[in-house]
């Protein structure tokens, strides 16, 4: 295990600047209004070859000071309670306040060592007396840094790491294509649907708050799971709501995290509340989902709610299929994550979808389905013209992707392309993952004399540039000589 670090303080010290700059990344929303972090984000990153977590934290305040300030605490706690090195962060602009002693005691009560940082002290030159008041901490030394602008931010860390156990090195990175590396889900959906909620049952803990009030999570949390031997990497989205309806900067920040996500999952989870019926934006968020290409299964929460005599199970799934007809392979459950109604069965039906996500079938396989499928329903003509298959292969996989070259590829109808992309799905099969065909132009043998189409294009441009050349300076020597001999007259 890496040697844990977490960074505490009071809401809007710069936990979460700090945290990006550490990093080297932009993983924490970072924004001047104070109470943006509310749960607890990890992130592993190295200095001077010793590698650790650092562990960015909502901000410190008392139970009745804000509205979600009892369950930041709580994170906050377990994010102590866990780490092995402690960084509290002051303000150096606003000063000490109340709950910089009331957090200083208890990091005291808790016997670990305490590295205090005062940020936003963009002089490293600035005079001790103008920092007086924190020394009142009864702490020995401070570290005055700028995590904005990166000042003394590495000498700290020089100390930070040489307090740190050594850790065992990094391994080398599976690759993409390793079917046994981690799965990465992404939970999205609309705001207050439950995805914070399903992220803890299937986590099995507390990990992220959760709570009534919709546009509850705002950074993209991840989440390790291990179920039977297999790592999946859960990733708790903030809300998607339409375009028209965000106005607030962090909202929209939040929202493009969310959609990032989708970027880097395997497969995505689309959180669709029964109790509110399928909506337009729940079928705008699957559109999303199908656009970069990831799985994705339809969970059908709050199922507890429904009342099943007006609306049983084939109805929504029906009414579902109706709407999403271009995610038509994603699987569909109907779940509580609230009492964990079927919960259990999401990492089998993730494990199925990502089985078909990363499958590779060998080229003649391919080629005979294709050939066959042309064979039993060919083409139309294109200006009386037969389209010709020369030959297909499989390109990549997450998703499978497949090429067909042929004669005339922007000539093939989308009916024809909808047609072999069905028939590679029966074949294969491929039942669960989108599946993507393109067409290409069958370019031919490759010509070594230099009498290439590209060549011959060239050579025929340069010499109609060289005969115009020509016309002109023939244009101008005559123009010339009739100058001359009206000069001689």
């Amino acid at each position: 295990m890496k040697p844990v670090v977490a960074l505490v303080g009071r809401p809007n010290v710069g936990k979460s600047t700090l945290f990006n700059r550490i990093t080297k990344s932009r993983q924490a929303l970072v924004d001047d209004m104070p109470g943006v972090t509310r749960d607890r984000q990890y992130a592993d990153t190295q200095w001077e070859d010793k590698n650790f977590t650092l562990v960015d934290t909502g901000g410190f305040l008392s139970a009745d000071d804000d509205y979600f300030a009892s369950q930041i605490r709580e994170q906050l706690l377990r994010a102590v309670d866990q780490a092995d090195v402690l960084v509290f962060i002051l303000d150096g602009r606003a000063g000490l306040s109340p709950y910089d002693r009331d957090l200083a005691d208890l990091l005291r009560r808790t016997e670990k060592p305490v590295f205090y940082l005062i940020n936003k002290v963009e002089s490293l030159h600035r005079q001790e007396d103008e920092l007086g008041e924190f020394y009142t901490l009864g702490v020995d030394r401070f570290y005055k840094v700028s995590a904005e602008h990166g000042l003394g931010v590495g000498d700290f860390l020089s100390d930070l790491v040489a307090m740190l156990p050594d850790a065992p090195a990094e391994s080398g990175e599976q690759g993409d294509d390793d079917d046994n590396g981690p799965i990465r889900i992404a939970i999205i959906g609309r705001p207050n649907v439950g995805k914070s909620s399903l992220a803890n049952r299937l986590f099995g803990e507390q990990r992220v708050v959760v709570n009534d009030k919709a546009g509850t999570t705002r950074d993209a949390i991840e989440l390790s799971v291990n179920r039977k031997g297999r790592e999946f990497i859960l990733k708790d989205t903030a809300g998607i709501r339409r375009k028209g309806k965000v106005t607030d900067k962090l909202e929209k920040f939040s929202i493009l995290k969310a959609l990032d996500s989708m970027e880097d999952c395997d497969v995505a989870l689309i959180l669709i509340d029964c109790s509110e019926g399928i909506t337009d934006q729940d079928i705008t968020i699957a559109g999303y989902a199908e656009k970069r290409g990831c799985g994705a299964i339809f969970l059908l929460n709050k199922w507890d709610l429904v009342d099943k005599s007006e609306k049983g199970q084939q109805a929504f799934i029906k009414e579902l299929r109706q709407k999403a007809r271009f995610l038509s392979f994603a699987p569909a459950l109907t779940i509580s994550a609230k009492t964990g109604q079927r919960c259990h069965k999401i990492f089998d039906e993730v494990e199925k979808v990502y089985k078909e996500y990363c499958h590779r079938i060998n080229t003649g396989m391919v080629n005979r389905i294709i050939e066959d499928a042309v064979y039993r329903d060919e083409p139309s003509l294109h200006k009386g013209r037969r389209i010709k298959f020369f030959y297909a292969s499989q390109v990549a996989v997450k998703p499978p992707c497949f090429v067909c070259f042929v004669n005339y590829p922007e000539a093939v109808h989308f009916s024809y392309k909808r047609y072999l992309v069905n028939q590679l799905r029966q074949m294969i099969p491929l039942n669960l993952t989108p599946v993507k065909l393109y067409f290409r132009e069958k370019t031919g043998k490759i010509e070594f004399s230099g009498n290439t189409k590209e060549f011959r294009r060239i050579q025929a441009k340069k010499k109609k540039v060289m005969t115009k050349r020509d016309k002109q300076r023939k244009e101008q020597s005559r123009r010339k000589r009739e100058r001359d001999q009206k000069n001689a007259l």
